[in-house]
């Protein structure tokens, strides 16, 4: 069921006028709230996409990527199936679920900007990691510091 509400203006009803204004901060504020989900959004679509890159296989799933080329076929089912790749792709999400149970209490003792920048300073190690990865493990890390940081910046 939909629900709505009315700013009012003030008037002969005793309601006091609406002393708020739609600033340019305002605006900024709600853009850059908007990130976190946007964030979470763009890495949903970059890791699917990553996942079924021959060279990314080649290098960290040589197992699926072998399986993926012994069958010729048009049906992809089960073609990456792999307890590790599912920990690959999976490992940002449970880390988000995670951190943002926990962002709550860091942004009520340290404030919404620290909390941003914990959140975006986390992002960024992540990125990183998973940049420069050599094996399988650095992923797994980079992905949930990316998950760690995806959480703080959606609270």
């Amino acid at each position: 069921m939909a629900g709505g509400g009315v700013i009012g203006v003030g008037g002969g009803d005793g309601r006091k006028p609406y002393p708020g204004n739609l600033t340019p901060y305002v605006t900024v504020t709600c853009i850059v709230a908007a990130m976190g989900g946007l964030i979470f959004g763009y890495d949903i679509g970059i890791s699917g996409g990553v996942t079924t890159m021959t060279p990314f296989l080649q290098k960290f799933f040589r197992k699926v990527w072998e399986k993926k080329e012994a069958d010729k076929s048009t049906n992809q089912y089960c073609q990456y199936d792999s307890q590790t790749l599912t920990m690959f792709t999976s490992s940002l999400y449970l880390a988000a679920l995670l951190s943002s149970l926990v962002a709550s209490t860091v942004t009520r003792r340290l404030g919404r900007k620290l909390s941003m920048l914990f959140g975006g300073l986390l992002f960024f190690a992540g990125a990183l990691i998973n940049g420069f990865a050599k094996a399988v493990w650095m992923l797994i890390v980079g992905r949930m510091l990316l998950g760690f940081g995806v959480g703080f910046a959606n609270q």
